[in-house]
């Protein structure tokens, strides 16, 4: 043991301080010493010699020992695992209580060991806990949180129920104006704000309305306290995870609901919502609240509140509706958009009169039904009521006479589909929105006079009708062969540089022909879609005819407007591995026939475009896959939908020639995109929308790259020789500015269509026969043979005609602009089967001489030998691919014989067969 550790001897006859030194000397006792002995690292005083005993520096020293103690003791324990002082075992401290032998110095909250903490308001955290115990709150602190936090949430919702107020059905539901701008924000049209509202009270509402609205709407109406706890958190979910909104589920929040300006559908809203609802069914008798609710509501053409919607619909006054007429409103309450008869297409196409009243007569027939099981009605009485209460027609809105309703229903198509949250179709038609549209006065008037123009200048509905042998030629004659009847037509006009729609044509008037033709998909495009084939052959190429499936692109041979193929009418097609495309229905090999039996044994794609010819495109189609030509479309900009058959044909021989049936805006935006070098923009009609000052939408453009800007380029070079020396020159503009486009002719004659392009402006037309106001009967596309005294209506007639007198309009005082030219060939120039790589006499003109290439391969001479009869060989097909291999005229095979590169220059033939925005 060292000395230091040892008692010092003490000096005889010490007296009283001897004594206290000696003791001061003493081990601590568990309960702890009062001062701490002199460190063993202390000097002997200077003033003693070692045989005078060891030196006691006094209490101030001591002190100072111990507090110096205290600030080194966890570095003490740590590095000596001892604590050095009086006892050996504390830190150093003053006073110790219970100071063991662990040595670890100041213990939590920094006072050394056994010594409390500093007392804290909150414990937290905790102190005297270590590890994660030192961070968990006590039962206690848990408590208190808990009644904290119920205690403010009832804080805040008392003064909540404190501070908002009854609502006034007099302030409530002020219809207020749509108002729509044209492209230079100049008023278009202010829709709405006439305010048709007549408050009544109870006794004037029949007992049967009451009775209509409670089995609808709220069948514990006269029982429950005004709120549905469960529906408030359906609504709250829904918009926390980005779900439909919807309102509240009684009667008493719809008529708060109703009652309230701010429509929005937000958190704060649904809490402002819950707490008027709550203070209502407090305040307010169920009669009062019925009559507030019935008073509020919207029930649809312009009519807000019960009296109006009586007068509207019936023409008497609320007192004197029956039962059926009763459930009649009730069912509007549901959504007058959808629901009133007489449909709404100008505010949703959807909202046809054919589906609104199927889904009125629906709903009417279930309320009554409710209404007996409820005791509200005796079966009886019910029985009474088994003819559908027809309401009186609709008022005509003069002002959405022409194409202004047409650009209405567009804008809000684009409206309820673009903003966010959603502005439903309700919304709209209350009104307070501020819509700014991408519609130019000046072209909208343009494009309607021209269409006006050929119009009455070559129809006669009235008159005109197919002669005996003329009805032979048509599939369909309605109304004693009047050939003249029934024709639309349909227009758009969009920008190439962004997609805003400048223009379209909707039909005759919105307020008497309510389907927009310019939005509406169903008419077969025809040979307006082989652009969207050769983009995809130069895009992705022909497939390896191996009779494999390909695997990627680089199994293909993107192909060259110059390659050669058959032109000959009733071409046997066969898919991509030389196999003959069999016809489903009849089992029997497809052969395709081009419009008026034109044929040619071999064609440029070029020349067939020009000269609008089908069988080579079906081919190409097959060879490429119209799974291509389906993706190609897609990323044109044609919208896939259940209407338009763009995914349904996509599998048919014929899908390559115009099968499907996009829209007029469709197509425009499309071939847009070829004018834009490759670059895709959705068409849009609407900039910006505001509502009570504040922007709830601004259109941003969001553009996708779809071609190739060579492979754009050179679509385009191919439709400029169509309107400069092939079917669609009847649309070459005077001012001899450059244009692109492309004819379109149907099977049966069914439509016909021009679309085409300068460098600033896209525009398409179509033009079909259609009676889509026959009711009760499905609407049938009907044949054009005769109409207008034509024995068959092309796309390069009427629709070329339009399109030529609206561009030579629309593009004055744009500069005059130039297509850029491709780059490069972006394919190979091949030789598809059933040609020759040497030209024909018949098809070398003076400006057509044939030019050859250095070969690749070995140089061969082309055989010169005539093509073998069916008779004399085998019938074995060649595979599309397969240059060697050359079909006889009647689609057999000959002897392979030497091939070479040689190209020819691109001028060719082509043909008419087949066959949205919102579509």
């Amino acid at each position: 043991m060292s000395d230091h550790r040892r008692k010092p001897p003490q000096s005889p006859g010490g007296g009283r301080a001897a004594a206290r030194r000696g003791a001061q000397q003493e081990p601590p006792s568990p309960s702890g010493g009062r001062r701490a002995a002199n460190p063993p690292s202390q000097a002997p005083s200077p003033s003693r010699s070692a045989a005078d005993g060891p030196s006691y520096p006094g209490r101030a020293a001591a002190r100072r020992a111990g507090q110096g103690g205290r600030r080194r003791a966890a570095n003490a324990a740590e590095g000596a695992g001892v604590a050095e002082g009086a006892g050996g075992s504390g830190g150093g401290g003053r006073r110790r209580t219970g100071g063991g032998g662990s040595g670890s110095g100041s213990g939590p909250g920094g006072r050394g060991p056994g010594r409390p903490p500093k007392k804290r308001f909150i414990d937290y955290p905790r102190w005297g806990k270590t590890g994660w115990r030192h961070w968990m709150p006590s039962w206690k602190q848990v408590t208190s949180l808990t009644i904290a936090f119920f205690g403010t949430l009832v804080g805040i919702a008392g003064i909540a129920y404190a501070m908002v107020q009854v609502p006034d059905p007099n302030l409530a539901s002020k219809a207020e104006n749509n108002v729509y701008y044209w492209d230079d924000n100049t008023p278009m049209i202010a829709t709405g704000g006439e305010v048709n509202r007549q408050i009544v009270t109870i006794d004037r509402i029949p007992q049967a309305m009451q009775n209509a609205v409670i089995s609808a709407e709220n069948k514990s109406f006269m029982d429950d306290s005004g709120v549905d706890p469960m529906g408030i958190a359906r609504a709250l979910k829904n918009m926390a995870t980005g779900g439909e909104t919807q309102g509240g589920s009684t009667i008493t929040q719809q008529y708060v609901k109703n009652s309230m300006l701010n429509q929005s559908q937000t958190v704060t809203r649904k809490f402002k919502e819950l707490f008027i609802s709550i203070k209502v069914g407090a305040k307010s008798s169920k009669k009062e609240i019925m009559a507030g609710y019935l008073n509020t509501s919207y029930y649809g053409r312009g009519a807000y509140g019960i009296q109006a919607a009586a007068r509207t619909y019936y023409g008497v006054d609320s007192d004197k509706l029956n039962p059926s007429q009763c459930a009649f409103l009730a069912a509007l309450l549901k959504g007058p958009t959808y629901f009133d008869p007489a449909g709404a297409v100008d505010i949703d196409p959807r909202a046809t009169p054919e589906s609104n009243k199927r889904n009125s007569m629906e709903r009417w027939k279930w309320i009554l039904d409710e209404e007996v099981k409820d005791g509200h009605l005796t079966a009886a009485e019910r029985a009474k009521f088994t003819d559908y209460p027809t309401p009186g027609p609709i008022k005509k809105n003069a002002q959405m006479a022409g194409q202004i309703g047409y650009l209405v229903s567009l804008a809000n198509s684009y409206v309820k589909a673009n903003t966010e949250p959603k502005v439903s179709s309700d919304q709209l038609a209350q009104g307070g929105y501020q819509i700014h549209t991408t519609f130019n006065k000046q072209k909208v008037a343009e494009l309607e006079a021209s269409v006006k123009k050929v119009r009455d200048k070559n129809l006669k509905p009235d008159t005109r009708k197919l002669t005996p042998s003329e009805t032979k030629n048509t599939t369909l004659a309605l109304d004693g062969g009047y050939v003249d009847k029934f024709v639309q037509f349909g227009g758009a006009t969009v920008d190439p540089k962004d997609g805003a729609i400048i223009a379209i044509y909707g039909g005759t008037d919105a307020t008497q022909h309510f389907t927009n033709n310019a939005d509406e998909s169903g008419a077969q495009v025809g040979s307006t879609f082989k652009p969207f084939v050769l983009a995809a052959a130069m895009t992705h190429g022909a497939r390896d005819p191996k009779g494999e499936p390909v695997q990627d692109d680089s199994e293909r041979t993107k192909v060259s407007p110059k390659s050669v193929f058959s032109g000959k009418n009733d071409l046997v097609i066969n898919t991509y591995d030389g196999k003959p495309w069999i016809n489903g229905d009849t089992k029997a090999p497809w052969t395709q026939q081009n419009d008026d039996g034109e044929s040619k044994p071999k064609v440029t794609l070029r020349e067939a475009m020009e000269l609008s010819m089908n069988s080579p495109y079906v081919q190409l189609g097959q060879d490429v896959g119209t799974d291509k030509v389906h993706d190609a479309a897609v990323a044109a900009g044609l919208k896939v939908s259940p209407s338009n058959g763009l995914d349904d044909y996509k599998n048919s021989v014929t899908y390559s020639i115009g099968t499907s049936s996009p829209s007029a805006i469709r197509m425009a935006g499309a071939y847009a995109t070829f004018a834009a070098h490759g670059t895709q923009n959705d068409p849009f009609s609407v900039t910006s929308v505001l509502k009570n000052g504040n922007t709830i939408y601004k259109h941003e453009k969001k553009s996708k790259v779809a071609f190739d800007a060579n492979v754009a380029d050179t679509v385009t070079d191919v439709l400029k020789g169509v309107v400069e020396k092939g079917t669609g020159t009847p649309a070459q503009l005077d001012d001899g500015r450059e244009v692109a486009g492309k004819t379109g002719t149907t099977d049966d004659n069914k439509s016909a269509w021009f679309i085409g392009y300068t460098p600033q402006l896209t525009t398409s037309i179509g033009m079909w026969r259609l009676d889509d106001k026959a009711e009760g009967k499905k609407k049938t596309f009907l044949s054009m043979f005769g109409t207008a005294g034509k024995e068959k209506v092309h796309g390069n007639s009427f629709p070329a005609q339009i399109w030529h007198d609206y561009m030579s309009q629309a593009v004055k005082g744009l500069p005059k602009a130039d297509f850029t030219e491709p780059s490069e060939d972006p394919g190979k120039m091949i030789w598809a089967p059933g040609t020759s790589p040497s030209p024909t006499p018949s098809q070398t003109t003076p400006s057509q001489t044939p030019t050859t290439k250095a070969p690749t391969t070995p140089a061969t001479t082309p055989s010169t030998t005539p093509p073998t009869t069916p008779t004399d060989t085998p019938t074995t097909p060649c595979a599309p691919l397969d240059w060697n291999c050359h079909h006889t005229p009647g689609g057999g095979s000959t002897s392979p014989t030497p091939s070479t590169t040689a190209t020819r220059p691109g001028n060719g033939g082509g043909g008419n067969n087949g066959n949205d925005f919102s579509d």
